[in-house]
Formats: C-alpha cells, sequence, structure tokens
C-alpha cells in the first residue's frame, strides 16, 4: 500500500513539471505528460534501480528543445532523434557502459548542472516577462532588452507569486501537497478569475495517445545521430546519478548497466507516443522514498495516476498561465546548481574550479556534449599532473643505504637509480631523461621497488633507455619483485638484458656487481 501511496504523491509532483517541461520543449504540455506517463512506468519495470521515478528533466528538455528547434515543423525527424536516443541507451546498458558514469570527475558534474540550471533559467526570463519563450539560449538572452521594454506586469506578477508559494508555503503543508501544485492550481484559478492578460497552455489532447509518424532524411542523418547520442548519454548521466542518490536513501545497491536498458526502453516507447524524452529525476525519486516506496511498484503507478489525471483533467490544462509555468521552472533551475561546490569556491583548488567554469560555460553558450568530454580530458591532464609530480628519482652514488657498510663498491663504479611513484607515460621522460644522462660509470642500478605502477609505455621507454646505457659500455640491473619481473620479461625486457639482472633487491644486485669486480681483478 506505501508503494502505491507513494507513486500517487510523486504523479501529483510530476504533472506541473511535466506540462511545463513539455510547453518549453515546443512539443506542448501533452508531449511532457506523454513522456512521463511512459518512460515512468517501463523504466520502474525493466529498471535496475527499485525506487526510481522517471520522467523528462531539464537538461533532457534542453536538448529536446534544440531538436524541435532546428527541425521546425518537421516532427517526425524530431521522434525519429527520440527513438534513436531510447535504443542508443539500450546498446550502452548491453555493452555494460553504466558503471564508468561514475568516474567523472565532479568539477565536470558541478560545471554542467550548474550550465543546466542557468539555461532553463535563462529561458524562463523572457517568459515570467510577458513575452514569448525561445527555445535558444543565445536568442533568449538577445530577447531579454525587448521583454523588459514591453514588460507585462500581470505575467511578472504571476511569476513571483509562484515562487514566493513554492518557497514560503509552511512545510507542515507542502508535506502533504507539493508547493508547485499548490501554486499550479491556485494561481491558474486566480488568473481565470481575473481574466488576466496572460499567456495560457495549450488545450491538452484528451483520451489515450496515437503512434506517431517517424521520418528519416539523409540530409539531416549527421544531426540526428549526434542528437541521439547526446540525449543517450545525457540521459544516462542524468539517471546514474539519481541512482546514486536514490542508493544512499534506501541503502540499497542498483544495477546501473539494467538501468540503462530500462531507461532506453522507456524513452524508445515514449517516442512512439509523442512523449518527451527524459531520464530519472531526483526531486520526484526523493519524494517517492521518503513516502514510503520501497518497489518498482511506486514508480510504475506514478504513471498509471498520471494517466487518470490526463483522462479526467486535460481539458482544464488550457486554464494554466505560462507565467504560473515559468515560476515553477525557475524553480526548478534554482534547484539544480551544485551550492555544495559553489559555496566553497574560496578554498577549492584552483585547477578544480577552473574546470568547473570552462563546463560550465561550454554548457550554456556551447553545447552540453562537448562540456562534458572537454572537462573530462581537462580533468584527466589534472590527475597526469598530479601523478607525475609523484615521481620521484633520487640517483646515488657508492653511499647508498643498500651499500654504505660495502667500502668494495666505489663511487664512479656504480650509480643506483632509485624510482619512485608511479612509472607511467605522463613520467618517463621526466624519469628516463636523468637516466640517460648518466654516461661516466661503469654499472648502473634501477630500483624500481618503490614504484607504485609501471605502464606499456613506461616499459618500452626503460628497454631504450637500457640500450642507450649498454651501447655506452655500462651493465645495467634492474630491482623488482617477483610479480613486476615476470610482467618486464613477458613484454619483452629479455630482449635488451639478461634476465638474470633483474634482481630482487639493491644488495643482492651490489653484490652481483662485486663478484663482477672481484673476477675482473684475478
Amino acid at each position: 500500500m506505501n508503494n502505491i501511496l507513494s507513486g500517487l504523491t510523486a504523479s501529483i509532483i510530476a504533472l506541473p513539471l511535466a506540462i511545463a517541461f513539455g510547453i518549453s520543449s515546443g512539443l506542448g504540455a501533452s508531449a511532457g505528460i506523454y513522456g512521463a506517463i511512459f518512460l515512468g512506468f517501463f523504466a520502474s519495470l525493466f529498471g535496475g534501480t527499485k525506487t526510481q521515478i522517471s520522467g523528462p528533466t531539464g537538461p533532457m528538455t534542453v536538448i529536446s528543445a534544440s531538436v524541435v528547434a532546428a527541425f521546425g515543423a518537421n516532427i517526425a525527424l524530431v521522434f525519429t532523434t527520440f527513438l534513436l536516443a531510447g535504443l542508443f541507451q539500450i546498446l550502452l546498458g548491453l555493452l555494460k557502459v553504466g558503471k564508468f558514469v561514475r568516474f567523472i570527475p565532479y568539477p565536470v558534474i558541478s560545471g554542467f548542472m550548474n550550465g543546466i540550471g542557468m539555461i532553463i533559467i535563462l529561458l524562463q526570463i523572457n517568459v515570467a516577462l510577458g513575452s514569448e519563450g525561445q527555445s535558444s539560449i543565445i536568442k533568449a538572452i538577445a530577447d531579454i532588452p525587448h521583454a523588459i521594454t514591453g514588460l507585462n506586469l500581470q505575467a511578472l506578477l504571476l511569476t513571483l507569486a509562484t515562487l514566493a508559494i513554492i518557497y514560503f508555503v509552511p512545510k507542515r503543508i507542502t508535506a502533504k501537497l507539493p508547493s508547485p501544485l499548490i501554486a499550479l492550481v491556485v494561481l491558474s484559478f486566480v488568473a481565470y478569475l481575473l481574466h488576466l492578460d496572460v499567456s495560457y497552455v495549450s488545450d491538452i489532447p484528451t483520451g489515450l495517445p496515437s503512434v506517431v509518424e517517424f521520418g528519416f532524411d539523409s540530409a539531416s542523418i549527421s544531426f540526428i545521430l549526434i542528437s541521439a547520442f547526446t540525449l543517450a548519454i545525457l540521459g544516462t548521466i542524468d539517471s546514474l546519478l539519481t541512482s546514486l542518490v536514490a542508493d544512499s536513501l534506501t541503502k540499497d545497491k542498483h544495477d546501473s548497466n539494467k538501468e540503462l536498458i530500462g531507461q532506453g526502453i522507456g524513452n524508445a516507447l515514449a517516442s512512439l507516443f509523442g512523449g518527451l524524452p527524459g531520464a530519472g529525476a531526483t526531486m520526484r525519486t526523493v519524494t517517492n522514498i521518503k513516502s514510503g516506496a520501497t518497489s518498482k511498484i511506486s514508480g510504475m503507478f506514478h504513471s498509471v495516476f498520471l494517466l487518470l489525471i490526463l483522462l479526467v483533467f486535460a481539458p482544464l490544462a488550457s486554464n494554466i498561465p505560462m507565467p504560473v509555468l515559468a515560476g515553477i521552472l525557475i524553480k526548478v533551475g534554482m534547484d539544480i546548481f551544485d551550492y555544495k561546490m559553489l559555496n566553497q569556491l574560496k578554498i577549492l583548488p584552483k585547477f578544480d574550479v577552473s574546470v568547473m567554469m570552462i563546463v560550465f560555460i561550454l554548457t550554456v553558450f556551447v553545447d552540453l556534449i562537448v562540456a562534458v568530454g572537454v572537462g573530462v580530458v581537462l580533468s584527466s591532464f589534472l590527475i597526469i599532473h598530479r601523478l607525475i609530480k609523484e615521481s620521484e628519482v633520487d640517483i646515488s652514488g657508492g653511499e647508498t643505504e643498500a651499500n654504505k657498510e660495502d667500502r668494495m663498491v666505489k663511487d664512479g663504479i656504480v650509480r643506483i637509480v632509485n624510482i619512485k611513484g608511479p612509472f607511467f607515460f605522463g613520467s618517463t621522460s621526466y624519469i628516463l631523461e636523468k637516466v640517460d644522462k648518466m654516461f661516466n660509470v661503469e654499472n648502473v642500478v634501477l630500483d624500481c621497488s618503490l614504484v607504485s605502477f609501471m605502464d606499456l609505455s613506461a616499459i618500452y621507454a626503460l628497454s631504450e633507455s637500457i640500450e642507450k646505457l649498454k651501447s655506452s659500455g655500462i651493465e645495467v640491473y634492474i630491482v623488482a619483485d617477483e610479480k613486476r619481473k615476470e610482467k618486464l620479461i613477458k613484454l619483452g625486457i629479455g630482449e635488451v638484458l639478461d634476465i638474470e639482472k633483474i634482481v630482487e633487491s639493491q644488495i643482492r644486485a651490489l653484490r652481483r656487481i662485486k663478484e663482477k669486480e672481484i673476477a675482473a681483478h684475478v
């Protein structure tokens, strides 16, 4: 029973958001509701997160709006793109890429979420001022001065009233009725009674949706595929981050790849019936869990209740003022901002802050996937830089910890190179540059016992350095444990170095050198 009641609560929260996202996308309120119904039901049925509520979300709506704007009246191409997005998600799930999402660096996620929040708010400013909304962020910003000069005070007051209700209605009331729904019902009734001169939601079709037409245009194939893949990746990130939130609240563990398959099936089926693509919705999921949800039944009933609301109350949706929906979406945008990182900007490492800001700017003004891609690359360079700084090379003569009591090994006869930390493609030039400069010595001991890890680039570079040293008449020894020795031999180090010269300790290497020196003087 708790799962049914929690599904009802989630559907009440989802309704105004679905309508708002549908209109914001350019496809109309019905697209948002249909998306919430089909995605919510099938993502719960086939997904891997028991308590997740799925439906249209801010990030997915932003991309969907750009697709709608690009294809204009050719709706068939729009829904073809949405269908492919769902199929791509299924493919990502089958390829088991879900587990990799958690490796996206936090500054990238923060910049991305802050950018999405800003986009949603900027797209609603003109509507809040009484002007027509835009799907392009650049156009929306350019139209703000015109909207200010042509201000519709009634529209602005409705938006402000919406925000006031959402923020200031007592919690004892919002615990039973979500504040966005209160704002939607109360202010729609006020606008209807006072005959306010503002724009309203267009009529929502009653009854069950019909299958839409799909189309294909070879000239647009590149844009279709890129947009579909963008939606799939964005939906993947959005959903799996919400799954992690659900895990933290329920102490359960979701199945990432199964969740992607469920999201893909839901989005694909939603596109068949003219629904907006979406993802796991954090706010709705948290509300669902706190209302007592424990299983997939809650998400499925959330969709059933939305369908019943659509069938019974759809005619009333034409009386919803657009400025009220603008206020609801502005609140959504505000909630998306990552206040945790924003509040710590002064104390965070400058590079992390720079990555966050770059991703934020690219998200708002360029492209969401480009932003995430650039952010991941920048963060990777940061990791490489930090690993290189952890790499150390200590070149010692005869007086070392291993041989300080062994006076037979004299300076000029042996050099010991202590390599510490990560030995990989990023640090090979730094480490081996010092090794390659040693010529006035008879023996070199490369101590790799304190190397934390060694990649293929390091092994190949090490082979080249050994060859250079040997060509100068220098004998080379390597200190490595048995496991690393096997790896070195397997990857061909034995072709340039006698495997007997790969020893387990500095002392063993120095004994070999001493034995060689004694034999040479006999």
